[in-house]
């Protein structure tokens, strides 16, 4: 990811920044207003979820470029408790408190490439790309 931004999640208000960061490159990006609502929704989501679940932490985003596409890409990081069951977080319709409702699963439908690490006890990382059609 070639000059990417990386933005602090440790506020209600660093998600609204999450949102306006990803908006602005899916512009950059050139990204239908369908293929910006998916991704800018997706990081919503992702982004609440860094700040409630894993007690805070970062985003870092910007565009990528893989065999001749461009798109943008996100990675959200923390080091909250990790998720013990990583299937039953991905059930759809699963969640395990507020947000936006669409849980991971949500999030993984409104991407086109969605990766998540974590282990309990250190953390959880969740890295999103939409591409450019």
């Amino acid at each position: 990811m070639g000059g990417a931004t990386r933005q602090p999640i440790e506020r209600n208000d660093d998600v609204v920044r999450v949102r306006h960061l990803v908006r602005a490159l899916a512009l950059q990006c050139r990204l239908s207003l369908v293929d910006q609502t998916k991704l800018v929704t997706a990081a919503s989501e992702l982004a609440r979820n860094t700040l409630v679940y894993g007690g805070g932490g970062s985003v870092s985003a910007g565009l990528v470029t893989r065999g001749g596409r461009t798109g943008v890409a996100a990675s959200f990081e923390d080091s909250g408790p990790g998720i013990p069951d990583i299937d039953l977080a991905l059930t759809d319709g699963w969640t395990s408190g507020g947000g936006l409702g669409l849980g991971l699963s949500g999030a993984r439908r409104l991407v086109d490439e969605f990766h998540l690490e974590t282990e309990v006890g250190r953390g959880t990382t969740v890295s999103v790309v939409k591409w450019a059609r």
